[in-house]
Protein backbone atom coordinates (compact mmCIF):
# COMPACT_ATOMS: atom_id res chain seq x y z
CA UNK A 1 0.00 0.00 0.00
CA UNK A 2 0.64 3.64 -0.70
CA UNK A 3 0.95 6.50 2.14
CA UNK A 4 1.44 9.91 1.29
CA UNK A 5 3.15 11.73 4.16
CA UNK A 6 5.19 15.60 3.32
CA UNK A 7 8.70 16.64 4.50
CA UNK A 8 7.21 19.67 6.72
CA UNK A 9 3.69 20.62 8.32
CA UNK A 10 4.37 23.54 5.95
CA UNK A 11 3.77 21.25 2.77
CA UNK A 12 0.34 20.27 4.24
CA UNK A 13 -1.75 22.19 2.31
CA UNK A 14 -0.10 20.83 -1.29
CA UNK A 15 -0.53 17.79 0.07
CA UNK A 16 -3.89 17.89 0.49
CA UNK A 17 -4.50 19.36 -2.32
CA UNK A 18 -2.77 16.90 -4.38
CA UNK A 19 -4.60 14.04 -2.64
CA UNK A 20 -7.86 15.03 -3.73
CA UNK A 21 -7.13 13.00 -6.94
CA UNK A 22 -5.22 10.81 -5.43
CA UNK A 23 -7.06 9.40 -2.36
CA UNK A 24 -4.13 7.62 -0.33
CA UNK A 25 -3.84 7.61 3.55
CA UNK A 26 -2.09 10.36 5.18
CA UNK A 27 0.95 9.13 6.96
CA UNK A 28 3.91 10.21 8.94
CA UNK A 29 7.52 10.39 7.05
CA UNK A 30 8.98 7.80 9.60
CA UNK A 31 5.79 5.53 9.59
CA UNK A 32 5.94 2.00 11.10
CA UNK A 33 3.33 1.09 9.53
CA UNK A 34 3.48 -2.80 7.82
CA UNK A 35 1.11 -2.19 5.42
CA UNK A 36 2.73 0.81 4.10
CA UNK A 37 5.12 -0.67 1.28
CA UNK A 38 6.15 3.05 -0.46
CA UNK A 39 5.54 7.02 0.79
CA UNK A 40 4.52 9.51 -1.83
CA UNK A 41 6.31 12.12 -0.07
CA UNK A 42 5.66 15.92 -0.89
CA UNK A 43 8.74 17.57 0.04
CA UNK A 44 10.36 21.21 -1.21
CA UNK A 45 12.51 19.99 -3.47
CA UNK A 46 9.63 17.89 -5.06
CA UNK A 47 7.74 14.63 -5.32
CA UNK A 48 9.35 11.73 -4.32
CA UNK A 49 8.38 7.91 -3.85
CA UNK A 50 10.28 6.02 -1.68
CA UNK A 51 10.11 2.61 -0.98
CA UNK A 52 10.42 1.72 2.92
CA UNK A 53 12.58 0.00 4.20
CA UNK A 54 16.07 -0.91 5.94
CA UNK A 55 17.32 -1.83 2.47
CA UNK A 56 15.27 0.37 0.65
CA UNK A 57 16.66 2.19 -3.07
CA UNK A 58 16.97 5.94 -2.72
CA UNK A 59 13.71 7.77 -3.83
CA UNK A 60 12.41 7.95 -7.46
CA UNK A 61 11.63 11.51 -8.94
CA UNK A 62 11.73 13.14 -12.20
CA UNK A 63 14.25 15.53 -12.71
CA UNK A 64 14.70 17.23 -16.11
CA UNK A 65 17.26 19.86 -15.35
CA UNK A 66 20.22 17.72 -13.67
CA UNK A 67 21.36 14.12 -13.29
CA UNK A 68 21.25 11.59 -16.14
CA UNK A 69 18.16 12.82 -18.35
CA UNK A 70 20.49 16.10 -18.62
CA UNK A 71 23.69 14.21 -19.16
CA UNK A 72 21.67 12.11 -21.87
CA UNK A 73 20.28 15.63 -23.24
CA UNK A 74 23.79 17.02 -23.63
CA UNK A 75 25.30 13.39 -24.24
CA UNK A 76 23.70 11.26 -25.61
CA UNK A 77 24.10 11.11 -29.53
CA UNK A 78 21.36 13.44 -30.79
CA UNK A 79 19.51 12.26 -33.82
CA UNK A 80 22.24 8.76 -33.98
CA UNK A 81 20.23 7.45 -31.04
CA UNK A 82 18.20 3.95 -31.73
CA UNK A 83 14.84 5.46 -30.20
CA UNK A 84 15.30 8.49 -32.96
CA UNK A 85 16.20 6.03 -35.63
CA UNK A 86 13.04 3.99 -34.29
CA UNK A 87 10.35 7.02 -34.47
CA UNK A 88 12.21 8.35 -37.61
CA UNK A 89 13.87 11.20 -36.62
CA UNK A 90 16.17 12.86 -39.19
CA UNK A 91 17.35 16.12 -40.38
CA UNK A 92 14.65 16.61 -42.41
CA UNK A 93 11.73 14.81 -40.32
CA UNK A 94 10.43 15.41 -36.72
CA UNK A 95 7.22 13.68 -36.18
CA UNK A 96 4.60 14.42 -34.09
CA UNK A 97 4.59 11.90 -31.06
CA UNK A 98 2.02 10.26 -28.90
CA UNK A 99 4.13 8.11 -26.31
CA UNK A 100 1.11 6.45 -24.64
CA UNK A 101 3.59 4.49 -22.14
CA UNK A 102 4.71 7.96 -20.66
CA UNK A 103 6.02 6.34 -17.74
CA UNK A 104 8.46 9.09 -15.69
CA UNK A 105 8.74 10.68 -19.50
CA UNK A 106 12.46 9.93 -20.11
CA UNK A 107 12.13 8.97 -23.71
CA UNK A 108 10.09 11.27 -24.21
CA UNK A 109 11.86 13.78 -23.15
CA UNK A 110 14.52 12.85 -25.30
CA UNK A 111 12.29 12.50 -28.66
CA UNK A 112 11.38 16.09 -27.64
CA UNK A 113 15.16 16.86 -27.05
CA UNK A 114 16.01 16.25 -30.62
CA UNK A 115 12.63 18.43 -31.98
CA UNK A 116 9.75 16.63 -32.10
CA UNK A 117 6.26 17.39 -30.52
CA UNK A 118 5.32 14.57 -28.18
CA UNK A 119 2.36 13.92 -26.45
CA UNK A 120 2.78 11.84 -23.27
CA UNK A 121 -0.13 10.05 -21.82
CA UNK A 122 0.33 8.26 -18.15
CA UNK A 123 -2.36 6.02 -16.84
CA UNK A 124 -1.51 5.20 -13.21
CA UNK A 125 -2.17 9.13 -11.24
CA UNK A 126 0.68 7.92 -8.99
CA UNK A 127 2.82 8.52 -11.69
CA UNK A 128 1.28 10.90 -13.80
CA UNK A 129 1.93 12.99 -10.58
CA UNK A 130 5.35 12.62 -10.34
CA UNK A 131 5.96 13.47 -13.61
CA UNK A 132 3.69 16.40 -13.63
CA UNK A 133 5.56 17.35 -10.73
CA UNK A 134 9.20 17.12 -12.58
CA UNK A 135 7.23 19.28 -15.49
CA UNK A 136 6.00 22.17 -13.36
CA UNK A 137 9.28 22.49 -11.39
CA UNK A 138 11.49 21.98 -14.79
CA UNK A 139 9.27 25.23 -15.79
CA UNK A 140 11.67 27.27 -13.30
CA UNK A 141 14.92 26.74 -15.05
CA UNK A 142 16.07 29.92 -16.57
CA UNK A 143 17.92 27.35 -19.23
CA UNK A 144 16.24 28.99 -22.40
CA UNK A 145 16.97 25.30 -24.24
CA UNK A 146 15.22 23.33 -21.63
CA UNK A 147 12.23 26.05 -21.76
CA UNK A 148 12.21 24.95 -25.47
CA UNK A 149 12.12 21.44 -24.78
CA UNK A 150 9.34 21.63 -22.44
CA UNK A 151 7.03 23.64 -24.56
CA UNK A 152 7.13 20.72 -26.96
CA UNK A 153 5.63 18.59 -24.33
CA UNK A 154 2.15 17.95 -23.22
CA UNK A 155 0.52 15.53 -20.11
CA UNK A 156 -2.20 13.61 -19.39
CA UNK A 157 -3.50 11.37 -17.14
CA UNK A 158 -5.91 9.00 -18.81
CA UNK A 159 -5.98 4.91 -20.43
CA UNK A 160 -4.09 5.51 -23.69
CA UNK A 161 -7.07 3.19 -25.23
CA UNK A 162 -9.71 6.12 -23.94
CA UNK A 163 -7.45 9.26 -24.86
CA UNK A 164 -6.76 7.61 -28.88
CA UNK A 165 -10.60 7.15 -29.03
CA UNK A 166 -11.29 10.47 -27.42
CA UNK A 167 -8.74 12.77 -29.22
CA UNK A 168 -8.61 14.46 -32.26
CA UNK A 169 -4.88 14.61 -32.96
CA UNK A 170 -3.36 12.30 -35.83
CA UNK A 171 -0.19 11.49 -34.78
CA UNK A 172 2.87 11.02 -37.07
CA UNK A 173 4.27 7.79 -34.59
CA UNK A 174 2.43 6.63 -31.25
CA UNK A 175 5.34 4.76 -28.96
CA UNK A 176 4.66 2.30 -26.58
CA UNK A 177 6.65 0.66 -24.00
CA UNK A 178 4.38 -1.50 -22.10
CA UNK A 179 5.47 -3.10 -18.82
CA UNK A 180 7.23 -6.58 -19.28
CA UNK A 181 6.23 -9.22 -16.91
CA UNK A 182 10.46 -9.75 -15.77
CA UNK A 183 10.90 -12.11 -12.88
CA UNK A 184 14.80 -10.52 -12.59
CA UNK A 185 15.36 -8.65 -9.54
CA UNK A 186 19.52 -8.29 -9.37
CA UNK A 187 20.82 -4.78 -9.37
CA UNK A 188 20.61 -4.60 -13.00
CA UNK A 189 16.70 -3.32 -12.26
CA UNK A 190 16.61 -0.38 -12.40
CA UNK A 191 14.46 0.75 -8.69
CA UNK A 192 11.70 2.71 -10.57
CA UNK A 193 10.97 -0.70 -12.54
CA UNK A 194 10.91 -3.09 -9.80
CA UNK A 195 8.75 0.08 -7.76
CA UNK A 196 6.22 0.00 -10.89
CA UNK A 197 6.34 -3.28 -11.03
CA UNK A 198 5.32 -3.98 -7.63
CA UNK A 199 2.58 -0.91 -8.00
CA UNK A 200 0.98 -2.11 -11.27
CA UNK A 201 2.24 -5.37 -12.63
CA UNK A 202 2.57 -5.85 -15.68
CA UNK A 203 0.83 -4.89 -18.63
CA UNK A 204 -1.77 -7.35 -19.17
CA UNK A 205 -3.83 -4.83 -22.09
CA UNK A 206 -0.52 -4.82 -24.09
CA UNK A 207 -2.49 -6.59 -27.57
CA UNK A 208 -4.99 -4.43 -27.06
CA UNK A 209 -3.44 -1.38 -27.17
CA UNK A 210 -1.21 -2.20 -29.93
CA UNK A 211 -4.36 -2.85 -32.27
CA UNK A 212 -6.22 0.83 -30.78
CA UNK A 213 -2.39 2.44 -31.96
CA UNK A 214 -2.62 0.51 -35.65
CA UNK A 215 -6.49 1.53 -35.73
CA UNK A 216 -5.13 5.06 -34.97
CA UNK A 217 -3.53 4.79 -38.14
CA UNK A 218 0.08 6.55 -37.79
CA UNK A 219 2.64 6.90 -40.16
CA UNK A 220 4.04 4.09 -37.68
CA UNK A 221 3.58 2.66 -34.64
CA UNK A 222 7.12 1.49 -32.14
CA UNK A 223 6.92 -0.79 -29.49
CA UNK A 224 10.23 -0.88 -26.90
CA UNK A 225 10.75 -4.25 -25.70
CA UNK A 226 13.51 -6.17 -23.83
CA UNK A 227 15.84 -7.26 -26.65
CA UNK A 228 14.35 -11.16 -26.16
CA UNK A 229 11.23 -10.49 -25.16
CA UNK A 230 8.31 -11.79 -27.76
CA UNK A 231 6.78 -9.58 -29.80
CA UNK A 232 3.23 -8.32 -28.29
CA UNK A 233 0.48 -10.59 -29.98
CA UNK A 234 -1.25 -9.46 -33.17
CA UNK A 235 0.80 -8.07 -36.66
CA UNK A 236 4.42 -9.07 -36.88
CA UNK A 237 6.31 -5.84 -36.92
CA UNK A 238 7.92 -4.61 -40.19
CA UNK A 239 11.15 -4.82 -38.68
CA UNK A 240 12.69 -3.95 -35.68
CA UNK A 241 16.38 -2.61 -34.30
CA UNK A 242 17.82 -3.91 -31.89
CA UNK A 243 20.18 -2.80 -28.67
CA UNK A 244 22.54 -4.55 -25.81
CA UNK A 245 19.70 -4.83 -23.89
CA UNK A 246 16.58 -3.81 -25.68
CA UNK A 247 14.66 -3.62 -28.97
CA UNK A 248 12.23 -1.56 -30.93
CA UNK A 249 9.86 -3.23 -32.84
CA UNK A 250 8.49 -0.75 -35.98
CA UNK A 251 5.20 -0.95 -37.47
CA UNK A 252 5.09 0.97 -40.31
CA UNK A 253 2.61 2.06 -42.44
CA UNK A 254 3.76 4.93 -44.77
CA UNK A 255 6.57 6.89 -45.48
CA UNK A 256 7.22 9.27 -42.60
CA UNK A 257 7.39 13.35 -44.00
CA UNK A 258 6.08 12.43 -47.29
Amino acid sequence: MIGLSVESHELLSEAEELNKTLNLPLVKSDCSDSTIDYLLQVGFDGLSLIQVGPKAPGPIRVDFESGAVAHRRRFGGGKGQQIAKACGVSSSVTPYIADLTAGLGRDSFVLATLGCRVDMVERMPIVHALLKDGLQRAQYSSDPELQAILARLSLSNAQAVDFLKTTANQYDVIYLDPMFPHTDKSAQVKKEMLAFRSLVGADQDSAELLDAALQHDPARVVVKRPRKAPIIEGPKPSYALEGKSGRFDIYARRKLGG
